[in-house]
């Protein structure tokens, strides 16, 4: 694994569909700020995985999930936007 290859896991709100929070593996939520903990609800394990700038990701940037964890210990992923109201 290099430098810039982070484990982490992955959790699904039980609040709001399709929004999800990457933190370093083993650490659980204890980089995220309470507020957005009240907001996300319980969180439920989706998946671990090993994030790297060149890894393809589904929905989100890998540069900036990997910014964003060394940064701040956690990412949030956000549900797309509804294209309804746009």
């Amino acid at each position: 694994m290099n430098c810039l290859e982070i484990e982490c896991d992955v959790y699904r709100s039980s609040t709001k569909e399709h929004l999800y929070l990457f933190v370093k593996a083993g650490e659980g939520m204890v980089s995220v700020p309470q507020d957005l903990l009240l907001q996300f609800g319980q969180p439920e394990k989706a998946l671990s995985v090993v994030i790297s700038p060149d890894r393809v990701l589904a929905k989100e940037d890998p540069e900036l999930v990997v910014k964003n964890l060394l940064e701040q210990g956690y990412h949030l992923q956000l549900p797309p936007a509804d294209k309804r109201f746009v």
